[in-house]
């Protein structure tokens, strides 16, 4: 099955920022979550992935279409839902069909409904008297009323509460349930990739540190705790990064079997996407 983004070697400069050489591959049937700093690329990258801005150089491909070349063909079936809301406030919802019908052929106004009643959004009711769950819902179905097959979304779900986000989640998981969608998601909530991502990519500063399936990184990856003294006998490379407090010292490997075995005398735990961003923002090489 022909994945459902391919990303080869992007680059894009701003003069003081760079995108330096991001690959990534989403495969159809699943959710990557893209996780990054502030500044780190996310936008960037999903800007240059739906043409909205000139890259440097590299190739991208939505389903198996270049996305400049067949521009046209790569977005046909593609849904996209920003960080804010941009559907202008004197409008409502049911005004959205009449805007969007002669965007998309295979626009589905029965769909959208369905989407607005599941949502529990007023048809009537003006934009401007939604608070921002319900803007974000309004942009999801909106999104997903011309039936597409891969959705992008760039922080859609940041500043919402758990419920309205556990809420949009679940429909990402009932969306990939056909083998040929799939979903790119930019958050800085790793709680909530960690519950529905099949694949992370990692951005820092323009490039891609990490870009695996979540659950190998969450099996092999490992937090050690240790004290100086222990931290200065570790071996140069078993340890990516490091952090070095007044009580002790902590280091991240992505070994967690291997590690504990070459130094059974101490604790390697679990860790998180968040621990692993955190190491790698802020901690230092061994």
């Amino acid at each position: 099955m022909i994945n459902s983004i391919e990303v080869h070697g992007l680059c894009k400069s701003y003069g003081d920022f760079a995108l330096q050489n991001v690959d990534l591959t989403l495969p159809a049937g699943s959710i990557m979550g893209l996780i990054g700093e502030n500044g780190a690329g996310k936008t960037t990258t999903i800007k240059c992935i739906l043409n909205l801005i000139a890259r440097d150089k590299g190739e991208i491909t939505l389903m198996g279409y270049d996305n400049i070349r067949q521009e046209r063909l790569a977005k046909a079936d593609v849904g996209v839902v920003l960080d804010e809301c941009f559907f202008h406030d004197p409008l409502r919802p049911q005004d959205i069909g009449t805007i969007l019908k002669p965007v998309f052929s295979t626009w589905d106004e029965a769909c959208f409904h369905h989407y607005l009643d599941q949502f529990a959004l007023p048809a009537r009711k003006p934009i401007k008297g939604f608070s921002r769950g319900m803007k974000m819902k309004l942009s999801l179905a909106a999104a997903l009323a011309h039936h597409p097959k891969l959705l992008i979304l760039d922080e859609a779900t940041a500043g919402l509460d758990p419920v309205v986000r556990d809420e949009i989640l679940e429909e990402f998981l009932s969306f990939i349930q056909q083998e040929d969608h799939a979903v790119l998601l930019s958050s800085h909530i790793t709680s909530d990739l960690e519950k529905v991502a099949d694949y992370i990519t990692y951005l820092h500063q323009g490039q891609v540190v990490l870009s695996d399936s979540k659950d190998s990184i969450l099996e092999h990856y490992g937090r050690v705790g240790c004290t100086a003294q222990q931290l200065s006998e570790v071996e140069p490379g078993d340890l990516l990064r490091v952090r070095r407090g007044t009580f002790g010292c902590e280091g991240l490997t992505c070994n967690r079997g291997r590690f504990q075995r070459k130094y059974p005398h101490l604790m390697v735990e679990p860790t998180s996407l968040e621990d692993i961003m955190l190491f790698v923002g802020k901690g230092e090489d061994l």
